[in-house]
């Protein structure tokens, strides 16, 4: 899957090892990351926040680089959980996140977010079988590729609402963000 986003260098970005000729390591990506933590950390105070989500509400998204979750949906620190993983498909993983969200952490609205131009939607399940003959293991979980992001985000959606681990059902809602204009389409649950 390829991304928009370009790795940025000099003060904001990863240093660049001498006699590299430019090339970023990635010892150096994430030497880069521990430094920004370091600033971070320095300029920290602790928000005196509660783990509980002030505005209740769990987001599952894509891991896509190219979403910026909070800014795209006008949240701050503190006020959602926020699951991601590869397509952002709602997994037996993600329902043991929300189970814990809702049961442990007083969330009651779950949105769903996939998005346009996923890499999901270029491979296939056949992913799995070239991983297994590749290391010998089957693996035990599912690619979940799809080819219809709208179908794939109607799955999702009747996965949360479906689910007996799960409290609160009633306010879940999919969308499909637009990588090229950031905004959101939502999904109706009911078209097939």
């Amino acid at each position: 899957m390829t991304t928009s986003a370009s790795v940025p260098t000099g003060p904001a970005g990863p240093a660049v090892p001498a006699g590299s000729e430019g090339a970023i390591t990635d010892a150096a990506v994430i030497d880069s990351l521990v430094a920004a933590n370091a600033d971070y950390a320095d300029a920290f105070t602790d928000p005196g926040m509660d783990a509980r989500p002030v505005r209740r509400v769990t987001v599952v998204a894509c891991m896509d680089a190219r979403i910026d979750l909070h800014a795209a949906l006008g949240l701050r620190l503190g006020d959602c959980h926020t699951i991601r993983n590869a397509g952002g498909v709602v997994t037996d993983d993600v329902i043991r996140s929300l189970a814990i969200s809702q049961r442990a952490l007083g969330t009651r609205s779950v949105v769903l977010i996939h998005h346009t131009n996923c890499g999901m939607e270029a491979i296939t399940e056949e992913f799995r079988h070239d991983l297994e003959m590749e290391v010998g293991q089957r693996p035990s979980w599912a690619v979940e590729a799809f080819k219809d992001v709208d179908q794939d985000v109607r799955q999702s959606m009747q996965r949360v609402r479906t689910s007996p681990f799960l409290l609160h059902t009633d306010d879940v809602r999919g969308f499909v963000f637009d990588v090229r204009t950031g905004r959101l389409r939502e999904i109706d649950p009911a078209t097939a």
